[in-house]
């Protein structure tokens, strides 16, 4: 088998998501917001006071990787850590207030990209594109 970077999966999703990311870092830029954050504010946004492990295990990423995010969300003040009221070795990252106002305008930001960028796909062919990344997403993880 010859290989084709034109017809890689691995190769067309990593450069879809570059140019996706680049557009939404555009448009979450002027609300004070990286995607470096924006996964985490999403995970939070659902489901504020998750610990790091959480994060990490629902983000796919690693430790080190997150608990860099975390810090630089706590120096913009996006966050707060609080000790677990029945486990003190354990910390909630909690939003801030600051964060919770970001939630709308960021999530816009987000579908206004997304909406952009399948712009070329029917409606039908979106949703079947959706669909497929979401299963292949979870055969991946199902892998060791």
């Amino acid at each position: 088998m010859i290989f084709s970077k034109d017809q890689s999966a691995g190769y067309l999703t990593n450069h879809l998501a570059r140019l996706l990311e680049r557009g939404l870092a555009g448009r979450i830029r002027p609300l004070g917001l990286t995607t470096g954050t924006f996964p985490a504010l999403l995970e939070l946004w659902e489901n504020d006071g998750l610990t790091q492990k959480q994060l990490v295990e629902r983000l796919d990423i690693e430790q080190a990787t997150m608990a860099n995010t975390l810090s630089r969300m706590e120096r913009d003040g996006l966050i707060r850590r609080e000790k677990d009221r029945d486990d003190g070795r354990v910390q909630r990252i909690k939003l801030t207030d600051r964060a919770r106002a970001l939630r709308d305008p960021a999530i816009a930001a987000a579908t206004a990209e997304n909406e952009d960028a399948l712009l070329a796909l029917s409606d039908q062919e979106s949703a079947q594109f959706i669909a497929l990344m979401q299963k292949i997403i979870a055969a991946r993880k199902e892998r060791p």
